[in-house]
């Protein structure tokens, strides 16, 4: 599973692939959008979800040239951002997770918890308890 974002969505990207691994046990890698001919792009199939977290319109553009990319290469996207980018979208993705429109960090933020239930859901499907990862700590030791 890969997780593309652009600008302040490529943290939400590496979150997401993060929750993703701790609790459903599933590889997930999250990647900068503009870097995905460097590698990620290799992977991509009709058998590979790929997250596209799209927070504003301002980089939308790249983003759309990305997604095209993975598109033309059977890939099954995912797009998490604002309902008022769905028209835009919709050419390219094959599934649409809508947020409401905002300004400033509302949308960055509303996506976070929108990648949590993902990791919650894919976990509770594949049967794992969400309440007790394994080899997770519950702190952090500093050496």
């Amino acid at each position: 599973t890969l997780f593309l974002g652009r600008g302040r969505d490529y943290p939400l990207a590496l979150e997401g692939a993060l929750k993703l691994k701790e609790i459903s046990y599933i590889h997930a890698e999250g990647y900068p959008s503009g870097e995905l001919k460097h590698g990620p792009l290799a992977l991509v199939s009709d058998s590979m979800p790929v997250f596209a977290l799209v927070s504003g319109s301002e980089l939308l553009p790249k983003i759309l040239g990305n997604l095209k990319e993975v598109h033309s290469r059977s890939g099954i996207i995912i797009s998490i951002a604002p309902a008022s980018l769905k028209g835009a979208l919709s050419d390219v993705v094959n599934h649409q997770i809508l947020l409401p429109s905002g300004r400033g960090f509302f949308p960055p933020l509303l996506s976070t918890v929108v990648l949590q239930f993902v990791s919650y859901h894919m976990a509770d499907l594949k049967g794992y308890d969400v309440d007790r990862p394994r080899n997770l700590a519950k702190s952090v030791t500093v050496e």
